[in-house]
């Protein structure tokens, strides 16, 4: 029990609870800790941009040949463009099969379309794929840093890590500064997520203060749904990729059980993208996989999110009454495998995105958002969890197609991970297990 309490996931799970209780007892308190999640969640994104920088340059400098690094990039494009396809289709499927929004019979002349102008107004960009591919291009090196545009900043990164492998040894003791830095920035990180408890404290009380304790349990069909097509998802789906590639979709997760504590509590995988990356490196995957699949699955491979796009359009269809051809369901399905793809770093990225995917198919009414409002932070949960395991999965999938993962190394600290423990930083330098393995320190 001692052991649980000095945890980071017993913390957060003590974190959660408490949020759950204020805001339940104490709802305006609850609301006014607010500041903990945000404040939580803005020093996350202080540092995400250089750290995905540092690993993505890192890791195409390490993996030598460039020949190598695309075909790397190419295996893990068309890896997510499945896995993308997959997901949309479920949501399609789940939401005619459950009829979600079928009955609400929603009048489109009663909703408020102001609490939806800042949605729209960052849809704009997004709604040409002419616009959304210059929008990849960064200003300058510096804008796109200073705007925490993920995208942006893996042009950059690829450009940077592409001439630095060119180059060799002539730019040796960039490479070194550059993984240098990367540690540094791990460090940062590291202080920061031993104030996940705090974070998750403040969001879950804020969440429950405002729309209370009922919320948390009847949050209507499209929450439930969604939930569970999540569940199919990462059980049948990622469970059949995971046993194909020779492991267990559970085992990982539970190896993973403190990085996704977290992301339960904030409803953000940036917290733990360092410490998934180190997790996935001590289970035997090589560093410049890691290195190069996981900065890019976070903008590309979005499961969880792809899965709540056709969801949410249909649903959206179904309460308003309005009848989708087979040719408008086609159309959402290609549209979204486009808008997906700028998701990341969008504040309101889910309603953004289904705002401009909606743009492109007139049949459906954009205004019907607004029904979707007051639970997309409740959906953001399940759609940041499944993102998390969907990268996960494709970093050790693409691993096994190069041959880029000791597979003894990573079936021993899957089976025994108690045994083969993972030191966080600042708790100690390494512990051996039985095996004679040592454990990094992030």
């Amino acid at each position: 029990m001692l052991k649980f309490f000095n945890s980071l996931f017993g913390r957060v799970v003590i974190a959660l609870v408490v949020g759950i209780v204020l805001g339940a007892v104490f709802p305006h308190f609850a609301q006014s800790l607010r500041p903990l999640g945000d404040g939580f969640l803005k020093l996350i994104k202080m540092v995400i941009g250089p750290i995905v920088f540092c690993v993505v340059v890192s890791g195409m400098a390490h993996a030598g040949d460039l020949r190598k690094v695309g075909r790397v990039g190419l295996k893990a494009v068309i890896y997510f463009e499945i896995m993308t396809t997959i997901a949309l289709v479920i949501g399609a499927v789940l939401a005619y099969v459950t009829r979600p929004g079928v009955g609400m019979n929603i009048d489109l002349h009663s909703l408020d379309a102001a609490s939806l102008s800042t949605y729209t107004e960052h849809a704009k960009s997004l709604k040409d794929t002419a616009g959304f591919l210059l929008k990849i291009i960064p200003d300058t090196a510096i804008n796109a840093f200073a705007t925490g545009d993920i995208l942006q900043i893996l042009v950059f990164s690829v450009l940077f890590g592409s001439a630095l492998s060119l180059l060799g040894n002539k730019a040796q003791r960039v490479s070194s500064l550059i993984d240098e830095l990367a540690q540094v920035f791990f460090r940062v990180m590291s202080f920061i997520i031993k104030l996940a408890p705090l974070g998750v404290l403040g969001a879950i009380a804020f969440t429950t203060g405002t729309y209370g304790v009922e919320s948390l349990k009847q949050l209507g069909m499209l929450v439930l749904v969604f939930y569970a097509s999540c569940i199919v998802f990462v059980v049948v789906v990622l469970g059949i990729v995971m046993r194909l590639a020779g492991f267990s979709i559970f085992k990982l997760i539970r190896y993973l059980r403190e990085e996704l504590s977290i992301v339960l509590g904030t409803a953000s995988s940036d917290a733990v993208l360092p410490q998934v990356m180190r997790k996935l490196e001590w289970m035997g995957v090589k560093d410049s996989t890691v290195g190069l699949v996981i900065p890019t699955g976070y903008s590309f491979n979005l499961d969880g999110f792809s899965i709540y796009l056709t969801l949410a359009v249909i649903f959206i269809a179904q309460a308003t009454n309005t009848p989708l051809s087979m040719h408008d369901l086609i159309v959402v399905v290609l549209v979204s495998l486009v808008t997906s793809k700028g998701a990341h770093g969008i504040p309101g990225s889910a309603i953004v995105i289904l705002a401009a995917t909606l743009s492109a198919i007139p049949a459906i009414p954009v205004l019907g958002l607004v029904l979707i409002l007051p639970v997309d932070w409740f959906v953001g949960i399940a759609r940041a969890l499944t993102n998390l395991i969907g990268n996960c999965v494709a970093t050790v999938v693409v691993a096994v197609w190069e041959n880029d993962i000791d597979r003894g190394r990573a079936q021993r600290v899957l089976n025994r991970d108690a045994a083969l423990r993972f030191v966080a930083a600042g708790e100690g330098p390494g512990v051996e297990s039985a095996a004679g393995d040592h454990a990094p320190a992030v």
